[in-house]
């Protein structure tokens, strides 16, 4: 029988809220959200999985029901993987567990496939439109030193892709844009151009959205100027959305460098899968770690 209960968990100052569902003896499943969600953007992949795993998410710091730090330096990824340490060492302590990523989820999630003190207990990892920011910073460093104008042209369209980065660094105005009411726009921005039918409104969207942008604030320039060699142990599977506007399948290139056991697998979809797709993202999923076992 499934089992869902609400925690809250102390990493250093803060306050991190989690939702663990599933058997607590079935094999643990971590699922962690991008911008500008929280843990409910797992809410149907979550539903299919618990029947087989102990499936445990939460709201990354800034988000959802956890802390809001107001400096821009509590959002480096150190801190991120600080927090997903702490919801692991309280709900799990000293279990291996299956890790699944979305977004600016999949970003942070990197750091600790790659390094750290988790690095050990992470048996698989699955990543979803999020590439790890020192392997993109090696990527565009040698696009721009091998490949001449094709390799120019491949940085110039993400880059153009990604040109809400490059607003969130800009001070306040972000925030602004949130505060003047994007939050109340955002379900229908998602059901016409992100394809999701039940998009809803959310109080928690303003803030989701406002306090996120300081993720981008803290990694993006510091990792994508200064790259470090970043290689997972754990097997990895990438899920790559074929109709991603922001995140272009290129950013997988040379991956086989950093990630020795790497399954890439398409699917038909836009940016945010998890909620166009449920069912494929959690067949995916459970294939993949099957085939691990």
């Amino acid at each position: 029988m499934k089992e869902q209960s609400a925690h809250w968990i102390t990493s250093g100052d803060l306050v991190i809220h989690a939702v663990a569902e599933g058997h607590p003896a079935a094999t643990p499943l971590v699922l962690v959200h991008g911008y500008p969600d929280n843990h409910q953007v797992w809410d149907q992949v979550a539903s299919a999985l618990s029947r087989d795993y102990l499936v445990i998410r939460y709201d990354v710091r800034g988000a959802g029901r956890s802390d809001k730090p107001r400096r821009t330096r509590d959002y480096r990824l150190a801190a991120l993987a600080g927090d997903m340490q702490a919801v692991v060492d309280t709900l799990i302590p000293g279990r291996e567990f299956h890790l699944v990523a979305h977004d600016w989820g999949s970003i942070q999630s990197w750091e600790s496939v790659t390094g750290g003190p988790l690095q050990d207990r992470i048996r698989s990892y699955t990543s979803i439109s999020g590439p790890c920011l020192d392997h993109v910073g090696f990527w565009i460093r040698s696009q721009l030193a091998t490949t001449g104008a094709e390799g120019l042209g491949k940085v110039l369209r993400q880059f153009a892709s990604s040109w809400y980065v490059f607003l969130f660094q800009i001070p306040l105005l972000p925030e602004a844009i949130w505060n003047a009411g994007l939050d109340r726009y955002w379900p229908d921005y998602l059901r016409t151009r992100e394809e999701v039918p039940d998009a809803r409104f959310s109080d928690a969207q303003k803030a989701d959205g406002a306090y996120g942008v300081k993720l981008y604030r803290a990694n993006f320039l510091p990792r994508l100027l200064r790259p470090r060699p970043r290689v997972a142990r754990c097997p990895v599977q990438v899920l790559v959305p074929t109709r991603d506007a922001y995140v272009g399948p290129h950013l997988n290139e040379h991956l086989e460098r950093w990630a020795g056991k790497l399954t890439v697998r398409e699917l038909d979809a836009p940016h945010w899968a998890l909620l166009t797709q449920p069912e494929a993202v959690s067949g995916a999923v459970r294939s993949f770690i099957t085939s691990q076992a």
